[in-house]
């Protein structure tokens, strides 16, 4: 197991660990503080342990070097990862905004929901700080290994601080004003779902495009020719084609070369294109180019 999976299993499991005992605290600091919103964070933070064992599961084949049946590697087990827990995300969503509605809809009829217990408040506070701190811990490990999954599953810590505070505000005006305001509660619940669904649909976005094969953006595809550019034996290029596998860049392209250069020379020119390539996006970058003779009359240099 190389070093970018073992930190990537390491933080999930601390993840794992504290989300697992939030869970518990929440159900418990919902069911006897008489709170609906702290019972919609708990199933929250009972999303969170699911979308830690979804990662923890797939790190591992993501990690994995290139074989037979996978000669590009495996790092679209990373992007499944990511989106599943987006899926995860946008479904818990929908589940807190559903309940929180109905929660509205019994109160605006005459059924006011109970007034929360100051269980489920001290609950929503420790929720709020260990799941920011999580969070930070989490997105930090996962830029310095450019781990896409890792990244998405510190934002559901941070989408589960967000519902707790959400929830805060809720219970503690339901508290303090009591009566018909114990609808605060509710309509806390339904205000963060909205907020985690804006989160699973930017997570999920990314990962649909690249099971699609997306092309990478302009600019970084400007930044490839640009680099390739610097060989000065180039005299154009065409049929550039990208693609992100996991946190890995594909790059097919096609160079032509004056036509007298020797077979041994355009070899040089093409190694030297891959170096520069693979120092600039990491050293696991799949190139492949292909060289061809330049023919003055076609020159349409840079174009895919």
């Amino acid at each position: 197991m190389n070093e970018r999976t073992k930190k990537a299993e390491r933080i999930t499991v601390i993840g794992f660990i504290i989300n697992a005992a939030l869970t518990a605290a929440k159900f418990f600091a919902g069911i006897f503080g008489n709170s609906a919103a702290m019972v919609a964070d708990a199933v929250h933070s009972l999303s969170d342990f699911i979308t830690d064992l979804i990662v923890l599961f797939f790190i591992r084949f993501s990690g994995k070097d290139c074989d037979e049946e996978h000669p590009y590697g495996h790092g679209k087990f990373e992007t499944f990862a990511t989106l599943l827990i987006s899926a995860v995300l946008f479904l818990v969503g929908l589940g807190m905004m559903w309940n929180g509605v109905e929660k509205i809809k019994l109160a605006s009829e005459g059924t006011p929901p109970l007034t929360p217990g100051i269980i489920a408040l001290i609950a929503a506070i420790v929720s709020i700080v260990s799941k920011e701190i999580l969070y930070r811990y989490t997105v930090k490990v996962g830029k310095e290994i450019n781990n896409a999954a890792v990244i998405a599953n510190a934002w559901h810590h941070r989408s589960d601080a967000l519902s707790s505070i959400g929830t805060l505000i809720g219970i503690s005006g339901a508290i303090i004003l009591g009566g018909d305001w114990a609808v605060l509660d509710p309509i806390a619940a339904v205000i963060v779902s909205v907020f985690i669904l804006r989160v699973a649909v930017q997570l999920g976005l990314p990962s649909v495009n690249e099971l699609l094969e997306k092309a990478l953006p302009k600019d970084v595809e400007k930044e490839i020719l640009d680099l390739i550019y610097q060989s000065p034996e180039i005299k154009d290029t065409h049929r550039l084609r990208t693609r992100k596998i996991g946190n890995i860049y594909a790059i097919d392209i096609h160079i032509k070369l004056d036509p007298s250069i020797t077979f041994v020379a355009s070899h040089d020119v093409a190694t030297e294109v891959e170096n520069r390539l693979r120092c600039k996006y990491g050293k696991k970058t799949l190139i492949n180019i292909h060289t061809e003779p330049y023919d003055p009359s076609k020159n349409k240099k840079a174009k895919k």
